[in-house]
């Protein structure tokens, strides 16, 4: 009785390292440079201004805080009564239609006004006032 030999293991052509095999996919890129220590520093600065811009209120650069409008100056008033918009303007100006009469600090109270006189209170973080405004007579 004779043994079957085993039938040997497939043979695979050998090429020289390094050479490209003829008809095979081509090898992936190299992986991208690591961000230099540097790039990683400023991307952290950058993140550190926003978050502080955003804190302080960025409101402020792009208009969206209360006027500030002293005794004496003419404004505009338009918009609901429940979000009236309101803009510094001349008292020459045709548009401007009320006159600070009184500026109280630190209140919300409209209330705080003279009968006859409009009551504009405004708000922005801790900082609150009312503006008490009379009609421009022109």
């Amino acid at each position: 009785m004779s043994v079957p030999t085993p039938p040997s293991a497939p043979q695979y052509p050998q090429f020289p390292q390094g050479q490209p095999v003829q008809g095979a996919a081509p090898a992936p890129p190299a992986a991208p440079p690591k961000k230099s220590m540097l790039k990683k520093v400023l991307g952290i600065v950058v993140m550190i201004v926003i978050a502080v811009a955003v804190k302080l209120g960025i409101g402020y650069a792009f208009g969206d805080s209360p006027v500030r409008a002293e005794v004496g100056d003419c404004v505009q008033v338009t918009g609901a009564e429940t979000s009236p918009e309101v803009e510094t303007k001349g008292c020459e100006d045709a548009d401007a239609n009320y006159k600070v009469v009184k500026v109280i600090e630190n209140t919300f109270d409209t209330n705080a006004c003279t009968v006859g006189e409009a009551a504009l209170a405004q708000e922005w973080d801790a900082d609150k006032f009312v503006l008490c405004l009379d009609r421009v007579k022109k």
